[in-house]
């Protein structure tokens, strides 16, 4: 055990914006010393917290408590807003108040770790949470792995929250001059409520933390609802001229296009053989990258470079590469195992398998990166310590993304784990954006959206429409617009008219695209509470809102509050209002001519008309010059 006591302090100014303090402790027994780092954004009005552990003991300690963070706040009452999450059902939201003890999440899952919990939560202190009023603390923890999170109620009026690594199974051995760096805790305070809370994060996310965050992204479409494994050159081909067609960036060739040996026909075989299917693809996927090229638009790919089929080449190759325990029957999910990332020959073998696909298409312009099975029987054929596996795993996947990002740092990545189970602003350090449900019906889609919007920006969010659900192909559009759009579509299936709309919907959408992506969010409806579910984007000046509504009523509707108060405007600009995104030839009952103050559109609101009949609306709210 230790006892820690206060040595020093350093405060460290990186710019106008950030301060790095470090509070060194020490034992007065044992060398053994431990830095609190604290780095603040005061115009995001956020705080990084981790740990740095090391020591000069003759010989080796073992860690087994390691937290980021551990954060007393003082209250007359706490409540935990979290999300818990299951396969197509991501993100379910539920608030409870924090009653004496401990309430615990955490993750042991090693890769999915956020499948079944969310590593990101709100504290509402002294009240339930509401969107605009009261105080609030958010924070993230920023690990792809194993984490844990703990709640402690103490004397009435106090709050212990410790954030850090999951420390099952994972007693560390800490050498003599080791350095042990702990993941990193987010977070922040609002006493303006969660609306506050989560611009706080998304700004410092998209400043800081995701990879170009600042910067553009592509629209998609992806052929994986149209062929699943089933297609060939032809087929392909005719899809990036629907690429074309719909006027969207990239065609992005999902899984099934490798293995020979082992075809990969299904989820059953060929994983981790990572060479062109012959039979499928005649020419390669150099030809589809360059016939998309001359097409006019860019090629992306699909990998899953963590996991292998036992059915494959690779696994026949390199047993001793996989996760498995000796002398115990393998455990699959989806038909694979995952290879060993704390080999640094599996780490070098993924680097190539990326390099390679790169040397093939030199203007590869996407990559979905998959992860669809959690670690069964833990255990690492070449790792002398075992205890170490679940922080090596991660860390050695760390190791494999920064060298990618060396060589490739502009290039769009998105993070999926059989949808959202993956996303945790560490990995977005090296994604641009991440897939947050397989589950791509879009009355669903908003309530799981909305739960992400609380930590993530939309920028992050990838949106697609695609056949699932029986809403209209508009309804579809203006959901997946809340964030960054894409298609997972059988265009030659369409009707002349939602061809129509779909090729206006991307010109649409690339007209405002940019607020969507920049700028602030604001939740005006909540959809679990009215009939109507409404949110706005509103750029910096405030001269331009994109405002989206859903109707979200299934039978009657009794709940819907009219009108609609917007948020984030300019009280003494003058506004109108315009419906976009609407079929040729529709009518909208919004009169464009109208004029409105901001302060009458924040106070009073604006009814957006939308009902059974006028399922979703989409509103530019513009400035009068």
């Amino acid at each position: 055990s230790t006892v820690l006591s206060y040595q020093n302090i350093k405060e460290t100014i990186i710019d106008e914006n950030r301060k790095l303090t470090a509070i060194q402790l020490k034992d007065p027994i044992h060398k053994f010393e431990i830095t609190l780092n604290y780095l603040t954004y005061f115009n995001e009005d956020v705080i990084e917290q981790w740990t740095e552990i090391t020591h000069q003991e003759k010989g080796n300690v073992i860690l087994d408590k390691y937290a980021s963070a551990n954060l007393t706040i003082s209250g007359k009452k706490f409540f935990l807003k979290n999300q818990h999450s299951s396969a197509m059902r991501e993100m379910r939201s539920e608030e409870q108040q924090l009653l004496h003890g401990i309430r615990t999440i955490d993750s042991k899952l090693g890769t999915r770790t956020n499948l079944l919990h969310s590593s990101s939560f709100m504290i509402s202190i002294d009240g339930p949470s509401a969107e605009d009023t009261g105080n609030i603390i958010a924070g993230t923890l920023a690990w792809t792995g194993n984490f844990k999170l703990d709640f402690e109620t103490f004397d009435d009026y106090y709050l212990r929250i410790t954030a850090g690594i999951n420390n099952f199974a994972s007693n560390y051995t800490l050498k003599p001059l080791e350095k042990f760096v702990t993941p990193h805790f987010v977070y922040t305070y609002s006493c303006q409520g969660k609306g506050l809370a989560s611009r706080n994060l998304q700004n410092w996310a998209r400043k800081y933390q995701i990879a170009e965050g600042s910067g553009e992204r592509s629209t998609i479409l992806n052929n994986w609802e149209t062929t699943y494994f089933d297609f060939n050159d032809d087929k392909l081909n005719s899809l990036i001229e629907d690429t074309k067609k719909i006027g969207v960036d990239v065609f992005l060739l999902d899984d099934g296009w490798f293995g020979n040996k082992y075809p990969r026909n299904g989820t059953t075989s060929g994983l981790g053989d990572w060479e062109f299917n012959r039979q499928k693809l005649k020419n390669g996927i150099s030809s589809l990258g360059k016939n998309a090229t001359s097409s006019g638009v860019k090629f992306g790919i699909w990998l899953e470079p963590e996991m292998v089929n036992p059915k494959s080449e690779l696994y026949e190759k390199h047993p001793d590469w996989v996760i498995k325990q000796p002398g115990r029957k393998e455990f699959y999910m989806r038909n694979q195992l995952v290879l060993d990332l704390s080999n640094k020959k599996v780490q070098d073998f993924i680097v190539n398998v990326v390099e390679e696909t790169f040397s093939q298409v030199p203007d590869l312009a996407f990559i979905k990166w998959d992860c669809n099975s959690l670690i069964y029987n833990a255990h690492s054929a070449t790792l002398k310590n075992q205890d170490h596996f679940y922080i090596e795993y991660v860390r050695g996947l760390n190791s494999v993304l920064e060298r990618i990002r060396q060589k490739h740092p502009k290039t769009p990545m998105m993070l999926c784990a059989g949808g959202g189970s993956r996303v945790d602003y560490a990995a977005l350090k090296y994604f641009t954006e991440f897939w947050p449900s397989d589950n791509t019906n879009p009355f669903d889609r908003i309530f799981i959206q909305w739960e992400y919007s609380y930590y993530f920006p939309s920028i992050a969010v990838d949106n697609h429409v695609t056949d699932m659900g029986k809403q209209s192909v508009k309804f579809k559009t203006d959901v997946a617009m809340m964030g960054k759009l894409g298609y997972d579509i059988r265009v030659n299936e369409l009707s002349k008219d939602e061809l129509l709309f779909t090729q206006n919907a991307v010109n649409t959408y690339d007209s405002f695209k940019e607020i969507v992506w920049h700028g602030q969010m604001y939740r005006l409806q909540d959809p679990y509470e009215n009939d109507v579910a409404a949110l706005s984007y509103v750029n910096e000046s405030k001269d331009i809102a994109v405002f989206f509504s859903y109707f979200m009523a299934t039978i009657n509707a009794t709940r819907q509050a009219l009108p609609i108060k917007m948020k984030g405007l300019n009280p003494t600009t003058n506004y109108r209002l315009r419906e976009v995104n609407l079929f040729a030839n529709t009518k909208s009952p919004i009169d464009n001519t109208k004029v409105y103050s901001g302060d009458f559109l924040m106070t009073v609101g604006l009814n957006p008309e939308t009902n059974d009949r006028r399922t979703s609306v989409v509103l530019m709210v513009e400035a009068v010059k």
